[in-house]
């Protein structure tokens, strides 16, 4: 049985009367641990002792220092990698191989940060452009801004984290970190592997419990300079109203349309599509969920993604051959299979899957759709796909972009002309050419428009949110 509680300054909190909430092994629905929860006034202390570290340490800590904890970091995580990988299986119930594939991604990202770090540049502003400016000289310089408050979900446990905490440690920055309650463990991790690595005590401190109980005094907190939040709509766009004037990033929920144009190689888009549907369950913001296929390939790309999708492997995510583990809660489970039945029950049709099976549910296809259906206007975060026909490009721009959501989007041409049209029109954050939306890497800006959030991710964009753009000037004497 795993047991971990909150780390404040290096002190575990596993003392006193405390609320825990049990974890559970999705595959198995086995409690794998428990977690003890930190109260309101432990929130206080972690922001307050985070403060003090980066007066006292952090800030005054130089670039190359905080690059070799980071670079110190990545090569530990490396060495540990498959240790991580089983964690992830265990809490979040991600198929071992996806579990790799995440942890790789978490050692890019703190390379990438360590990388970073010496790249905090200012530039040289000439200020006799201006009537006066004459004998003056001008600079910016970036500084960091203090205690960054984290909030991460439980999709990505690791790797989203790291997303928040690599790039803060980079600029110079301390951060208290509030995992999902789901997935704990694996942020206990890798706040042990940092310490190992070299970050001073208090440089990130640890909070659990629910974001009910604890979001409120963290985000209001008046020494927290910046919030940065994953996770649902609801909850993001009410921590950016309790933020009141903090930076604030935002990586939110979508239902990212994917369109396939007649001369789309089609082999290429089934593909595409049938990883960015199904990869962890779907449960991933930017999972493919609308497709949008041009009537003229509509039937034979359909049949080919069914015959697809109807072949993937169910099973135990600690087996390599496993290709779909279970969702992360049996209510989440539920809830999805109850979004298939009312789209049934309003006209549409199960092309393949639509059963649960305990947190199982069946990678699912479903044709004849209505724009209203929830598995269509709402963000699904489950294994299904609603595949629509269009005739016309104008047709299917506002298609895609009927949507309160506004992440990435997915445009499959070889004609070069179009695939430009397309990118410029869709209403997202960003667009994918003859690549599926769920496609990320670690250093590109990632952030979405409309209801899907504020901001953009992606440690070279995330480093610029977490420092202040300073202007320095002179006046030159004889």
């Amino acid at each position: 049985m795993l047991e971990n509680g909150s780390f404040i300054d290096e002190q575990e909190l596993i003392t006193g009367e405390r609320d825990i909430i049990d974890v559970l092994n999705p595959y198995t629905q086995e409690k794998i641990g428990h977690i003890l929860c930190a109260n309101k006034n432990e929130v206080i202390q972690a922001v307050e002792n985070a403060h003090d570290v980066f007066q006292h340490t952090m800030k005054k800590m130089p670039a190359h220092k905080r690059s070799q904890i980071l670079r110190n970091a990545a090569v530990l995580l490396e060495k540990r990698s498959e240790e991580f990988a089983e964690l992830l299986t265990l809490e979040a119930g991600k198929p071992i191989v996806e579990a790799r594939g995440e942890v790789g991604r978490a050692i890019q990202v703190l390379y990438f940060a360590a990388e970073g770090t010496k790249n905090l540049h200012g530039q040289q502003i000439v200020l006799d452009n201006a009537i006066g400016g004459e004998q003056q000289f001008g600079f910016s310089m970036r500084i960091p801004i203090g205690v960054v408050a984290a909030i991460t979900p439980f999709n990505f446990p690791l790797n989203m984290a790291l997303h928040k905490i690599a790039p803060a440690i980079a600029a110079g920055n301390t951060i208290v970190l509030k995992p999902a309650e789901k997935t704990p463990f694996s942020a206990v991790a890798l706040y042990k592997l940092l310490r190992e690595a070299g970050l001073p005590a208090g440089a990130l401190n640890i909070i659990q419990g629910t974001g009910q109980e604890l979001g409120e005094s963290l985000v209001t907190h008046p020494l927290v300079r910046k919030v940065t939040f994953t996770g649902s709509g609801v909850v993001g766009w009410k921590i950016n109203e309790m933020a009141k004037g903090k930076k604030v990033t935002l990586e939110l929920g979508s239902n990212a349309p994917n369109i396939v144009f007649g001369d789309a190689d089609i082999n290429n888009a089934v593909s595409s599509i049938l990883m960015g549907g199904y990869t962890f369950a779907g449960q991933a913001c930017v999972s493919a969920q609308r497709i949008f296929v041009h009537t003229s390939v509509y039937e034979e790309f359909l049949g080919k993604l069914t015959e697809k999708v109807s072949q993937l492997k169910m099973g135990n995510p600690k087996e390599e051959s496993t290709q779909l583990g279970p969702m992360i809660t049996l209510a989440a489970a539920e809830k999805a299979e109850s979004w298939i039945q009312e789209a049934v029950q309003s006209g549409a049709v199960i092309r393949t899957g639509g059963n649960r099976n305990g947190t199982f549910l069946e990678p699912t296809i479903l044709d004849q759709v209505d724009f209203d259906m929830k598995v269509v206007c709402a963000e699904v975060f489950a294994p299904i796909i609603a595949v629509m026909p269009f005739d016309t490009e104008e047709e299917v721009i506002a298609y895609a972009n009927d949507s309160r959501y506004g992440l990435q989007a997915g445009v499959f041409t070889n004609n070069i002309n179009l695939a430009m049209r397309m990118a410029e029109a869709l209403e997202t954050g960003g667009v994918w050419i003859n690549e599926v939306s769920v496609k990320r890497y670690d250093h590109i800006p990632y952030g979405g428009v409309k209801e899907s959030g504020i901001g953009k991710e992606g440690i070279h964009y995330a480093i610029e949110e977490m420092t202040d753009l300073k202007f320095i000037g002179m006046k030159i004497l004889p």
